[in-house]
Parts: structure tokens; sequence; C-alpha cells
């Protein structure tokens, strides 16, 4: 894998009030949201910007990964996302090299994308996805 072939699909942000999130985007940056999704026990609403988009997650169950998040945080960024152009090669490299994974195995994520997620603990505190 080369420089040029992983990219920053998205960045995951966690928010507590999705409508007001969304208008900042919609009304002052003039950024049209997708429909909104379900995945992971979160509404997600995606807001393109060219190759990379901003997704706003709001938890639809207290127990699910962003309801945590947002209990021990607060809003923010919650993960970032990149682009791999084989996940299933990218999540060995990562174990060959001692990376903590919270999925082994490739599993369903939004928009019905293959993803992964590594342990922030071994990368750098930030919880990261991968995606093809």
């Amino acid at each position: 894998m080369t420089k040029k072939d992983a990219v920053v699909s998205h960045i995951g942000v966690a928010v507590s009030d999705l409508a007001a999130a969304v208008a900042f985007y919609r009304d002052v940056l003039g950024v049209e949201p997708a429909p909104a999704e379900s995945a992971d026990g979160a509404t997600i609403v995606s807001l393109p910007f060219g190759q990379t988009a901003v997704e706003l997650l709001i938890p639809e169950m207290p127990d699910s990964p962003v309801a945590r998040f947002l209990a021990r945080r607060g809003p923010g960024i919650h993960h970032i996302c990149f682009r791999v152009p084989n996940l299933d090669e990218a999540l060995v490299r990562c174990r060959d090299h001692g990376y903590r994974l919270v999925d082994e195995q490739p599993r369903p994520g939004a928009g019905g994308h293959r993803v992964a997620f590594l342990h922030p603990k071994s990368t750098a505190g930030i919880l990261l996805e991968l995606t093809e």
C-alpha cells in the first residue's frame, strides 16, 4: 500500500443534538446532509466535503459506543476513518505490527461498507476505523 492508496473516508463526530449539528453544516456551511441511517446503535448523518465526509453520530441506545463516548468525553471527534484498498490485508498488517483491534474481522458499517476499528490504546489515543 502506498500513501495515495489510503485516504481519509470520514471523520465521525459524536453530538448530543443532531438537529442543531445538522443545522450548522446545512444552514451556515451550505452542505446538504445525506439521509440519516443507523449503524452500531447510532443514527448517522453524513455530510460530504469533497472526497471526505463528516459523519454526525447520535446514540440510539444508552449503552451504545457513541453513548458511552458522550458520557465520558462529551460531544466531539469520535473517530477518523481511513479507506484502504483491501481491508482484510490491512487488518493482517495491523495484527502483524502489534496493533490492538476492536474488530478482529470486518463487519457491516454505515452505507453497507465493511469496516473494522483499531483500539485507541494502540493508535496514539485515536479510535481509527478502516473501510474499503
